[in-house]
């Protein structure tokens, strides 16, 4: 014989109702011997205690209570059932009477929802051709009079169910028990608390020693956290009973530790299944042990932080006791307690609906050490959700809560039990969801989501996104790692999607983008949509945007850089970043901004944190400068000429001024020192600008057809070097490097010996020579690919996967 039990949603109008009739069905011409506990239909019991709010404030509840008998009666209507809508009814016009009502009346007003889901079922049975019977459950299940939340007299039960069934000799005839409902040895109904009709089904079960409990319900099993919450949690195939115990202990949804109990002593196995899902073999327990162990993530959101702060009482003794002797005189239950030094200051968690009562009862208690400051804080927070990870130790937990905090979340209360399998955290219930689903990732080694916001969609930016896409399986695959593109924003439209861009951004960008957007957007969507791991790229050239970079770290954002203009404008907003950085645990990386894919920053920062004495960082800093002289030094041609052909090939910007005057080479030069902590600002940086006076401030148009003007100049200089040199535009750091303030930074056009590291640079390849007092005169040489599209995407690509690894 089996226990079946079928929960409210399994038994909602329509779908639901038909596929628990369809199963119970099937296993009454399968010959399966059954008996059926049902839960309250649907909504019934959220609706039964919003009738009974209505009545309570003395508010018509006449409509309401027709909508709710329209439903109840839709799959079925018997005039049998006007009984127990009048009986309902008279019940709800006292409370109305009133303005109140008992636990006692609540039990009797919520025990209908019970009533009428199991005599609706009967008849549907009966209307298909089945020999089917409804059962009161008050008749068979005695409790003390504790309602709401009434304990079961176990002798009495026992002696009431064997005495019932016994009489019931024909094996084709199906119960449907009401569950959730019972009644004192007076007949007054009770009703058995928090999963009261799984509660039923285990009693009946235990005492009718049931060969399975089958408990049908909404979803496929236990999960390892609330799919609801983590999309890609799995689902637990097998618990042994303490393992269950244990999850319904912290929490788990679905189980309830009153459920489990009654099966253990007759190893009554429980399976789990889905009404809905045919398919799917749900989630087994009994006592078979599971070899891989076990690890679930539950939450408790239904609940309160209560903080007590007594400065004035360190040291004193008693203090402990006379807080759970007040609250235990009220009926209030601690669940999780963090305690300050000594009897200072301790939290604990309690039930959201007993929050304030203990607040009151605690102010009653130390009413004097209120008076004489000694306690100077009882507070209440409601808003907060108690995450538990069962199975998992305190060694094993320390990447997952390092990544929480990474992630700017806070746990406001954290302990473990004494066998240190199990962790507790309290968080802001806003913090809730992207909490739940960072410890998943680091518990269960599924992979971890890292969000990223692209600013800027042109050649570096475009490109980049395109290296994303092209390399996302691969990097999943690899590194366990899901790269998710969930914004891009251009000059003036901004694309949003929380499952990540495909290759059609461009198109999407154009079709559904946001017009005029603003960074805020991008903040409050990753806010509102828990967004983790979160990754802000600036791939613009704007001033405006490097504005919002604090901004992106206070809402939990690390920052990735090909824009120079974040390390080079004032000094003073260059170490706020920093701070803002180290306070909020965030990083930013910034690679490309000088020698475009180059380990050049890294390699300096390495050498500057180990304690090595930089003493002068020299090189070419631009590609395109070093294409222009490297084949002007070469060759037999004219300035122009080859100024033309960079131009042609898309070497330079647009307006070539941009390279020529210097600046972007001071940029770079600046960045450099700053990493060596040197305090200098942009204005300290002499530059020499290569465009004559006469074509700095002439229109670009009227510059590009003069490019001639500058042949002579640059012949001169090439014409007075030493033989065996070449021209140079190179960016110098030298002077005291050990004083904030004692460096020199130039930038200028230098010959030096061709067969010079400098002198021997080729293309449009980039070069640094960095001199440390360990190397003496021999520096160590960083060369390659200085500039380009793909190379400085590939670069900025490898400061997204640095932050990954650190995550």
């Amino acid at each position: 014989m089996k226990i079946i039990k079928f929960g409210g949603k399994s038994l909602a109008n329509g779908h639901g109702l038909e596929k628990a009739i369809s199963i119970i069905e099937s296993k009454v011409k399968n010959k399966e011997c059954i008996k059926v506990v049902v839960s309250a239909r649907g909504n019934t019991t959220n609706d039964l205690e919003t009738l009974l709010e209505i009545a309570k404030a003395k508010k018509d509840f006449r409509a309401p209570f027709e909508t709710f008998k329209k439903y109840q009666l839709e799959p079925f209507y018997s005039v049998t059932f006007e009984k127990d809508f009048k009986t309902l009814y008279e019940l709800l016009r006292g409370v109305s009477y009133l303005g109140d009502y008992s636990p006692k009346i609540k039990d009797e007003v919520m025990a209908h929802g019970e009533l009428l889901s199991a005599k609706i079922i009967t008849k549907l049975l009966a209307k298909k051709g089945l020999k089917a019977s409804f059962v009161d459950s008050r008749e068979l299940i005695k409790t003390d009079t504790v309602f709401g939340n009434a304990n079961t007299l176990e002798a009495l039960t026992k002696e009431r169910i064997a005495a019932y069934f016994s009489n019931q000799k024909s094996d084709d005839e199906v119960h449907i028990i009401t569950g959730y409902i019972a009644s004192t040895v007076d007949n007054e109904t009770t009703t058995l608390g928090r999963n009261g009709s799984n509660y039923t089904a285990s009693l009946l079960a235990h005492y009718l020693e049931a060969e399975e409990f089958q408990n049908f319900t909404h979803v496929d099993g236990i999960f390892t956290a609330n799919p609801e919450l983590v999309s890609d949690a799995k689902r637990i195939e097998g618990l042994t009973f303490t393992e269950a115990n244990e999850l319904a202990n912290f929490g788990a949804s679905i189980l309830h530790a009153k459920t489990i109990e009654p099966l253990i002593e007759k190893q009554i196995p429980l399976r789990i299944l889905n009404t809905f899902n045919d398919e799917n073999t749900g989630t087994y327990i009994s006592s078979i042990p599971n070899r891989k162990g076990i690890k679930s993530i539950n939450v408790i959101d239904d609940v309160s932080l209560v903080n007590f702060e007594g400065r004035g009482l360190l040291g004193k003794i008693g203090v402990d006791a006379r807080i759970f002797k007040a609250l235990s005189q009220e009926g209030i239950s601690v669940s999780i307690i963090s305690q300050g030094s000594s009897e200072r200051g301790i939290g604990f968690i309690v039930k959201s609906e007993k929050a304030y009562k203990a607040k009151i009862a605690l102010e009653k208690e130390f009413e004097r050490e209120i008076i004489t400051k000694d306690v100077n804080a009882i507070d209440v927070k409601r808003e907060v959700a108690v995450i538990s990870t069962i199975g998992q130790d305190l060694i094993g937990f320390h990447k997952a809560f390092n990544v929480i905090s990474k992630n700017g979340i806070k746990p406001l209360l954290i302990n473990n039990t004494l066998t240190g399998n199990n962790i507790c955290l309290v968080v802001d219930k806003s913090d809730l969801k992207k909490t739940v689903n960072l410890i998943h990732q680091q518990v269960f080694g599924v992979s971890k989501k890292v969000n990223i916001a692209i600013f800027g969609k042109g050649l570096v930016g475009g490109t980049l996104i395109n290296q994303i896409l092209e390399s996302k399986e691969k990097i999943l695959r690899r590194r366990n790692v899901d790269l998710n593109v969930f914004a891009i924003a251009g000059k003036t439209k901004l694309l949003l999607q929380k499952e990540g861009i495909g290759n059609d951004w461009k198109e999407a960008i154009e079709n559904s983008g946001k017009n005029n957007y603003e960074v805020k957007d991008v903040l409050d969507f990753a806010e509102e949509h828990h967004l983790e791991n979160l990754i802000a790229i600036d791939n613009t050239a704007s001033p405006d945007f490097v504005a919002h970079y604090i901004a992106l770290v206070e809402k939990g954002f690390d920052l990735v850089s090909s824009n120079k203009i974040g390390n080079t404008i004032s000094n003073d907003f260059y170490l706020e970043l920093r701070k803002k950085l180290k306070e909020h645990n965030k990083q930013y990386l910034y690679e490309t901004n000088v020698g475009a894919g180059l380990p050049l920053i890294d390699t300096i920062k390495l050498l500057h944190h180990s304690g090595e004495d930089i003493v002068r960082i020299r090189g070419v800093f631009s590609g395109s400068l070093s294409y222009l002289f490297n084949r002007f030094s070469s060759e037999e041609s004219d300035f122009s000429e080859i100024l033309q052909a960079a131009i042609d090939n898309g070497f330079t910007e647009p307006d070539p001024r941009e390279d020529l005057c210097g600046n972007d080479v001071a940029r770079k030069l600046l960045i450099l020192a700053r990493e060596l902590d040197l305090h200098n600002e942009l204005s300290d940086v002499v530059v020499e600008n290569l465009i004559p006076e006469a074509l700095q401030n002439i229109d670009v148009n009227e510059f590009l057809a003069n490019l001639g003007a500058m042949n002579e100049t640059f012949q001169q200089r090439k014409n007075a070097q030493e033989p065996n040199h070449v021209l140079r535009y190179t960016g110098d750091l030298y002077g005291d490097l050990s004083s904030t303030s004692g460096a020199k930074l130039e930038v200028k056009l230098v010959s030096v010996p061709a067969n010079s590291p400098l002198g021997s640079l080729k293309g449009s390849d980039s070069i640094f020579e960095i001199y440390t007092k360990s190397y003496g005169e021999n520096p160590l040489v960083i060369q390659g690919a200085g500039a380009g599209a793909e190379v400085t995407a590939r670069g900025v690509f490898g400061d997204v996967l640095r932050l990954t690894e650190k995550a």
